[in-house]
């Protein structure tokens, strides 16, 4: 692999992430929260899954890019399942009864897990000190989500205590991993365009209807819809154009490091967006959990 193809993976990885950090405080603003609850997440998800699914559906009969053959339409099946409808699913449920910060947090995860999946799944054998980063990184989450989580509202001692919302973030970002790694390696065969539009077509048959049965019985506020909006349009599909096309280029377990910027990114949008405050405690750690995900990398780099 050539110094200029990684530095494009990066690239194009960086702009993915940008793309994906918003989503979970724009996903808040379309779900509301437990006292104004607005769209559910089971329509948030299927919504716009279905959205993303029809303009794929367009572009696929502009385009007319080649057929997946084979064994590309189980890796497609495994995509659609994990990011076109699990990750969004988990989070969307999850985002209701968490606030930006805290899920962009739990969510810095992702890289460790992302690497770690696209390492089992190619067979790659990963040195002991990145395993070791992985755990680290994935202790400083739970910590954090234990520290911060409401002891009425989950189980733990004390002050520590962990919710169903963390848990379902910690699915999400088992998902999101999965998904990008079976993902990427369709990106090496046809264009990553063509990899999310497929994956998003193969899903229509349950998000389509999905999306008719969940459909929010009370008129919604204009700001949910615009939400909605941008998860479908950007979340859902041409975030993906960039995400998959670098990881193509540049490796999953290299670019997948890019993520770490996810949690800082996610704060940022969550202030001007929800009107969240400034919070030390969240920043410190994803500073923390950036600092195992950049060992991660430095073992990698060096095995």
């Amino acid at each position: 692999m050539s110094s200029s193809t990684e530095m494009k993976g990066y690239v194009l990885g960086v702009i993915g992430v940008t793309v994906f950090a918003a989503t979970l405080p724009i996903t808040k603003i379309a779900v509301g929260s437990d006292a104004e609850p607005l769209m559910s997440g089971q329509f948030v998800t299927l919504a716009r899954a279905a959205i993303a699914a029809m303009l794929s559906a367009l572009w696929l009969l502009w385009v007319r890019p080649p057929m997946p053959r084979g064994r590309d339409w189980l890796w497609l099946g495994v995509t659609a399942c994990a990011v076109v409808i699990g990750f969004p699913l988990f989070m969307g449920l999850a985002m209701r009864h968490v606030d930006g910060t805290h899920a962009s947090v739990v969510l810095g995860a992702l890289p460790l897990a992302t690497a770690a999946c696209g390492a089992l799944l190619h067979g790659q054998r990963a040195p002991r000190h990145f395993w070791l980063a992985a755990v680290a990184g994935a202790a400083l989450v739970m910590a954090f989500a234990m520290w911060n989580a409401p002891t009425a509202a989950g189980f733990g001692m004390g002050s520590l205590s962990i919710t169903g919302a963390d848990l379902l973030l910690l699915c999400a970002v088992l998902c999101a991993a999965l998904g990008y790694t079976t993902g990427a390696d369709l990106a090496k065969k046809h264009r990553s365009e063509t990899v999310i539009s497929w994956a998003l077509v193969v899903a229509s048959p349950i998000t389509l209807p999905g999306m008719l049965m969940t459909w929010p019985d009370a008129p919604m506020p204009a700001a949910s819809w615009f939400a909605l909006a941008y998860v479908a349009l950007f979340s859902m599909w041409i975030g993906f154009f960039a995400w998959y096309r670098g990881l193509a280029l540049g490796g999953v377990m290299r670019v997948s490091q890019v993520q770490l910027l996810q949690p800082f990114l996610g704060i940022l949008f969550s202030i001007p967006l929800l009107g969240e405050s400034w919070s030390w405690t969240a920043v410190t750690f994803a500073g923390a959990v950036v600092a195992c995900v950049m060992l991660g990398r430095r073992a990698l780099r060096h095995a």
